[in-house]
């Protein structure tokens, strides 16, 4: 991002890097600590919190050839690294996340009470949070926000994935005077049946969990993109699991239709007057990438607009044909501990969530397995709608045992499982429930 840079060549020529803390160091993890390390002058990547010591180990040879990598258990021994300058590596991430050394955590490991002890420790003692992480925001992220705002610092999650996009890109349209009506992802495959199973191969070319994979074709990931788009820009979906325009018939062999033929399929579906909505098509080029609609109600700026290629209107296309993932994650960084700006944050309580929807018959008994597992898939959904039906969270699902059957394609409610007890995330969904008046 322009200024960024400039910004950030001024940290590295006055010998005052940004001092990034992550927590993750599995597919992604690897990426953003090589983009760091190699790319990004006037920031330094000083710990890493793993499950297992040796993949934070592994993230950092692979970055900073040469090092030699501590591994520290308590607080004081990873402040004792950093303070050296030695990159650490340590299994708890609250021990990371407390420790006194640097200026933003970045969270990219997709769990929920795992990560939940770092985001919320970082934000305690005053540091900055960047999450690759749509699962929790998406589940907890206007709480968390509210907390940081209280502490002072900055929660965002972070350019590069597609959400981060679509706000970069929200921005744009808005600040150039066109109201934005619909943010878009686009996909090649949407279907909610899809396994790790199914998966598997994908997943095992590209290096990647089956799990993860299996969200992304299954719509739960989409699901959970969208959410916090809508909770950034005060958006809504128009109905649940989203409209998800898709003329491929769940086979992304097909050719790809021109990305213009949609603004049309979605023109009866846009409210010129209402907040927008958050949706995404399948089988669209250029792609992968975001789009956004837009309107304008100036005649003389339409005329404008027409004139650069942006049609008559009533609507106008604007869109990014990429999103680079880790490439632009220590951009997110930049922007918040320089310049106090979040990527993308909520604006306020809940407006969109995620419920669990069942993805083959269940069985009373039947204890629920995680996003991008065999049993569930998740759906967006108003988040009026989920209050008001008690609609079960995708991310309280994974261990919750069933105590009725449920068929497929139904939708879960609280009054359908058994929530395992003691988990911080139930309790911090619940928290976020009474203090923005959804119970």
């Amino acid at each position: 991002m322009i200024i960024v840079d400039t910004a950030l060549a001024k940290r590295e020529a006055a010998g005052r890097p940004i001092r990034v803390a992550m927590v993750g160091a599995g597919f992604m993890g690897i990426g953003i600590a090589l983009q760091i390390a190699k790319s990004v002058p006037g920031m330094v990547l000083v710990g890493i919190a793993a499950r297992r010591a040796e993949q934070g180990v592994a993230a950092f040879e692979k970055s900073r050839e040469g090092e030699t990598v501590r591994t520290a258990a308590t607080v004081a021994e990873v402040e004792a690294a950093m303070a050296e300058g030695v990159p650490v590596v340590t299994e708890d991430p609250a021990v990371l996340a407390e420790a006194r050394g640097y200026d933003a955590l970045v969270e990219v490991t997709g769990s929920m009470d795992y990560a939940l002890s770092a985001v919320e420790m970082a934000i305690a003692t005053k540091r900055h949070v960047i999450l690759m992480n749509a699962e929790l925001d998406g589940t907890v992220g206007p709480l968390l926000k509210k907390k940081a705002d209280a502490a002072g610092v900055i929660y965002t999650n972070c350019d590069g994935d597609q959400p981060g996009v679509q706000m970069n890109l929200w921005r744009f349209v808005k600040g150039i005077g066109v109201k934005p009506v619909l943010c878009g992802n686009i996909k090649a495959l949407q279907d909610e049946y899809r396994t790790p199973e199914t998966q598997s191969g994908f997943a095992e070319k590209w290096g990647q969990k089956a799990e993860m994979v299996t969200s992304f074709a299954d719509g739960t990931k989409i699901s959970y993109e969208q959410a916090i788009v809508a909770n950034g820009t005060g958006m809504r979906v128009a109905k649940r699991g989203m409209i998800g325009i898709d003329p491929t018939n769940k086979n992304p062999t097909l050719p790809l239709r021109p990305l213009e033929d949609y603004v049309a399929m979605f023109a009866p579906h846009l409210d010129p007057e209402g907040p927008g909505i958050v949706d995404y098509i399948v089988g669209a080029r250029p792609g992968p990438g975001v789009f956004v609609i837009g309107t304008h109600d100036d005649p003389v700026q339409k005329h404008y607009l027409n004139l650069y290629k942006l049609g008559e209107g009533p609507y106008y296309l604007f869109y990014t044909p990429y999103h680079l993932c880790h490439f632009e994650v220590p951009m997110t960084v930049a922007r918040a501990v320089l310049f106090d700006d979040a990527a993308l944050a909520p604006i306020d309580g809940p407006l969109v969530g995620v419920v669990a929807v069942a993805k083959r018959d269940l069985t009373a008994g039947e204890t629920l397995d995680g996003i991008g597992g065999f049993m569930a898939y998740g759906q967006a959904d108003n988040s009026e709608v989920i209050a008001k039906e008690r609609l079960l969270p995708m991310g309280l699902a994974e261990g919750s045992v069933l105590t009725r059957d449920v068929a497929k394609d139904e939708v879960l409610t609280f009054a359908d499982v058994r929530i395992p007890e003691g988990r911080r995330i139930d309790a911090l969904y619940a928290e976020m429930e009474q203090v923005f008046g959804l119970v």
